[in-house]
């Protein structure tokens, strides 16, 4: 699992529910900016990974089952890309 994998599951997911992926950090009581591109890296150009909280958060906000989001993991649509 990559770091692009877990981010890109998320605008998935969040698309897949009719949202953007602030609509779905803001429908789950996070901060809008939350799954915000430019949050996604800190300052000195590491990964930020998205908690296992805002995950849990974002899949119990839509009704969904975690199968639900994971499947956005193993997508097709998700393999061998980065970050540009």
């Amino acid at each position: 699992m990559t770091h692009y994998q877990i981010w890109h599951a998320i605008e998935l997911f969040a698309r897949a529910h009719g949202l953007s992926c602030s609509g779905l950090a803001k429908r789950s009581g996070l901060d809008a900016t939350t799954f915000n591109k430019s949050k996604r890296f800190t300052k000195y150009n590491q990964p930020r990974w998205p908690s296992t909280s805002s995950i849990a958060k974002i899949i119990s906000a839509t009704g969904a089952k975690p199968q639900d989001f994971f499947k956005f993991l193993i997508s097709d649509d998700t393999d061998n890309k980065s970050f540009k």
